[in-house]
């Protein structure tokens, strides 16, 4: 049992070395988990980085369904950051790109996500309430006449590299939203939005067909994913080699926060 997905695991291995040179982020593997039932089945590459072996098996933390695909801590594994998914994951091609997309996350977690992320007055003031879902819950307003009006002009400017309508999109989207849900979708824009750009660099790669999901409405939390990547191109073009370095990539992102407003000149961000 213990070697149970290990051929389908090591069938990752040739994948990565034909697309590990496209971009810092997929500089090494990260740990392999597969969440089967209550149990986690641990692997890990050996030093040369050429195979998976298995570790060991341990207790899921918490219930793990079918389809998973999840990049965080796991405290058994000495709290290393590792690659959660579910057996499905190896139904097709598509599945081990998927991986590589947590492997993004996985980096961005061991070089500047926290270091970052506290930066943020929306992580913070949801860490002092002990709230360690705001990533995925913050009460944001996507469905908000303004919002979806300035984020579709926005998207389609950095697809027609119009660096104008760029800023105009962005200066409305901060007037509008604010503070914490202009750093709340900033920092969705970052963290999926390069994890997916780099995702459709290596679907571009291996001849398969680039992710868009978010680009229609209505909008959600998938919407910063494909705007996010969308952004990340078009800061790219003008200033070539930005994706590899992920903390000068945010400040670019992030130019319109630097500078705090006071509460009385934001709108009402929930007014329709």
């Amino acid at each position: 049992m213990t070697d149970h997905f290990i051929e389908q695991i090591n069938a990752l291995i040739p994948i990565y070395q034909d697309v590990a040179g496209i971009n810092p982020a997929l500089h090494r593997l990260y740990p392999v988990v597969i969440a089967e039932g209550e149990t986690l089945l641990i692997y890990d590459s050996d030093e040369s980085q050429l195979a998976y072996r298995f570790i060991k098996r341990s207790p899921a933390p918490m219930p793990i369904p079918k389809g998973v695909r999840a990049a965080f801590q796991l405290e058994d594994y000495g709290g290393r950051i590792v690659c959660v998914v579910t057996p499905d994951v190896f139904e097709n091609r598509e599945g081990y790109v998927t991986i590589l997309h947590e492997f993004v996350h996985c980096y961005q977690y061991e070089t500047c996500e926290q270091e970052l992320k506290m930066k943020l007055d929306v992580a913070r003031q949801a860490q002092e309430k002990g709230d360690f879902m705001w990533e995925i819950q913050h009460p944001f307003p996507y469905q908000a006449r303004v919002f979806t009006r300035s984020y579709a002009q926005f998207m389609d400017a950095v697809c027609v590299g119009d660096a104008h309508a760029v800023r105009l999109a962005r200066e409305d989207l901060w007037s509008y939203l604010g503070l914490q849900d202009f750093e709340y979708m900033v920092w969705q824009e970052w963290k999926e939005g390069f994890a997916r750009w780099v995702e459709n660099r290596l679907r571009e790669r291996l001849g398969l067909c680039v992710n868009n999901g978010g680009t229609d409405r209505p909008f959600s939390r998938v919407t910063f994913y494909a705007g996010g990547a969308a952004y990340i191109d078009f800061l790219e073009k003008r200033t070539p080699g930005l994706v590899n370095d992920l903390v000068a990539l945010f400040s670019q992102m992030s130019t319109s926060i630097q500078v705090k407003r006071p509460s009385s000149e934001i709108n009402d961000k929930h007014h329709p």
